[in-house]
């Protein structure tokens, strides 16, 4: 059966179509408007009762919550494709630590930016210039771990790629892009080049060129 992963126009999804890719890992899309509230129909609601993206299909196998999905497809494609988990238990647990990393210090200023510079003004919403700056603060803060972490290895779990950088592909895009905020980047030497490293791979050009989104 052809994997169904549910939202592709939209970040969160993005990180398992990536995934997916790298593995080698056949699949289709299916299109949910969330400006519509399609999330929100009662048929979306059976798939994700808290009517979220991403949703993925896998035979009679459903599963939700991006990260969650994209650890169970390197664990169940682990001897196809890119090895994205490690190849010891201390490499796994190092890419278990980043990943935590991600969605615990690192998303929730970067998604505060998204939703108050990208999607609040499709919605006639003006940001606030002092909760921005906040939720900047707190990226910096981040992203100066990174820096320090990045001049002593290659990627964030060590020097080889895995869901710990892939993790972080979908919202740094919106960073560098529609958020303007490139220099958080640049002014940072090792995130730098881990950044121009990660977005060059195949897999994430494939990604942004068949569903752009909101990019």
């Amino acid at each position: 059966m052809v994997v169904k992963v549910y939202g592709p126009d939209y970040a969160s999804p993005k990180r398992v179509l990536v995934c997916l890719i790298e593995k080698g890992v056949e699949f289709e899309t299916v299109g949910v408007d969330l400006f519509k509230g399609e999330h929100k129909a009662p048929e979306y609601l059976e798939l994700q009762p808290f009517g979220s993206l991403p949703v993925v299909q896998d035979g009679d196998y459903t599963l939700f919550e991006s990260r969650a999905i994209i650890r169970y497809y390197a664990e169940k494609y682990k001897d196809q494709g890119t090895e994205l988990l490690g190849k010891t238990v201390e490499e796994r647990g190092l890419v278990e630590q980043w990943l935590e990393v991600e969605a615990q210090n690192f998303h929730p200023p970067i998604f505060d930016l998204v939703l108050k510079v990208v999607i609040g003004p499709l919605r006639g919403l003006t940001p606030d210039p002092k909760q921005l700056k906040e939720s900047e603060d707190k990226l910096c803060q981040v992203l100066d771990i990174y820096e320090e972490r990045l001049s002593k290895s290659k990627y964030l779990a060590g020097n080889f790629f895995s869901l710990a950088d892939l993790s972080h592909l979908p919202f740094t895009q919106y960073l560098v892009g529609k958020i303007g905020k490139e220099y958080l980047i640049r002014d940072r030497k090792h995130v730098s080049g881990w950044w121009d490293d990660i977005s060059s791979r195949p897999s994430w050009k494939k990604v942004l060129e068949l569903w752009p989104g909101l990019y």
